[in-house]
């Protein structure tokens, strides 16, 4: 193991003294900064001792411990070990990528130190932009509130199951807890139907069912503005401009009856709201993806007066848990054909 010269710093100073030094370049980013006692032992830079001499530093030797092999969990607290221990023990083990942009949620301990802490993740985690997750979704149009901390492009791709998703992450939300389900509209069989997407977004379910499952022709309605411009763009991006008919407003003004063959209503919590417009829509015989969010145990009977209630005569084919939603709660999706 090789050994390195390091400068010892009262961990009650380092939080002001060490992205000091970082900026100066005296520091080894390569090796951990690691504790001792009270104090923190800071790896110098090659050729650096002189300068941390004069600084009034005292010098120790220690064994030097390499980041390059470990997780990005530990670099990234290493990295930060000079943080007051509140803000480290909090930082997220987890985030998403989004192409090259990534996402973390973070609380109020570490806000203080957010562009510092957007720094360190943008380097180990090789991202051009940092997002922080401050509120989560929010609204009828399902807009984000992420604050950037580092960079300043939130535009990105996302290549999922064969389909470019491109979208502004700042903006728009994209529900990666839904993957499974939008590798089940891709596998679809939809040859030569006519799909009605009620909540296309940036194309989550339009893009899959048009691309892979033989679908004649897809209606995709979105009402936010954002969304529907990488709707446009991801049409493009995917090929399928023959394909989609993309409509910018209220689904509830969509023209035409009893044209869909299936109906996909990927929206949750007042989906209800909703329905008697894809019931206008849907052939008899076809098929509804109704999404909706509902306590564990009583998911089925919920559904059922759902339909009821819209005056549907309806056979409900299939039920599905898409994620967990809320302490029990989750987001169901049911399959139901209508009569």
């Amino acid at each position: 193991m090789r050994v390195m010269k390091q400068a010892r710093i009262r961990s009650s100073e380092a939080s002001g003294a060490i992205p000091y030094l970082m900026e100066l370049g005296l520091v080894d980013r390569s090796a951990k900064i690691s504790k001792d006692g009270d104090h923190r032992l800071v790896p110098i830079a090659a050729g650096r001792e002189d300068e941390m001499i004069e600084m009034g530093y005292e010098i120790t030797e220690g064994p030097a411990y390499t980041m390059e092999r470990r997780k990005p969990q530990e670099r990234l607290a290493l990295e930060l070990a000079d943080l007051p221990e509140e803000a480290v023990s909090a930082l997220p083990m987890k985030w998403e990528y989004v192409g090259d942009v990534v996402i973390l949620k973070i609380d109020g301990a570490c806000l203080p130190y957010k562009e510092r802490i957007g720094e360190a993740y943008a380097r180990i985690l090789g991202a051009k932009t940092v997002c922080a997750d401050i509120n989560g979704i929010a609204g009828e149009l399902r807009r984000p509130s992420t604050e950037i901390i580092y960079g300043s492009d939130t535009e990105s791709v996302r290549l999922e199951n064969g389909i470019y998703f491109e979208f502004d992450v700042s903006r728009i939300m994209f529900a990666s807890g839904n993957t499974d389900e939008r590798m089940r509209m891709k596998e679809m069989d939809c040859r030569g139907e006519t799909v009605a997407d009620m909540f296309a977004g940036i194309g989550y379910f339009t893009l899959p069912i048009a691309k892979f499952t033989g679908a004649r022709k897809v209606f995709a309605c979105e009402k936010n503005p954002d969304s529907y411009k990488y709707l446009i763009r991801n049409i493009e991006r995917n090929d399928v401009s023959e394909k989609i008919i993309p409509m910018l407003g209220d689904n509830r003004y969509m023209p035409g009856k009893r044209f869909a063959d299936r109906v996909i209503m990927g929206y949750v919590q007042t989906t209800s709201a909703f329905l008697p417009k894809a019931l206008d829509m849907v052939k008899r015989g076809g098929m509804i993806h109704y999404h909706d969010t509902f306590y564990v145990n009583g998911h089925k009977e919920k559904i059922e007066g759902i339909f009821s209630a819209a005056g549907a005569d309806f056979q409900i084919e299939k039920i599905k848990e898409v994620k967990s939603f809320a302490p029990s709660v989750s987001h169901y999706v049911a399959d139901v054909r209508i009569l």
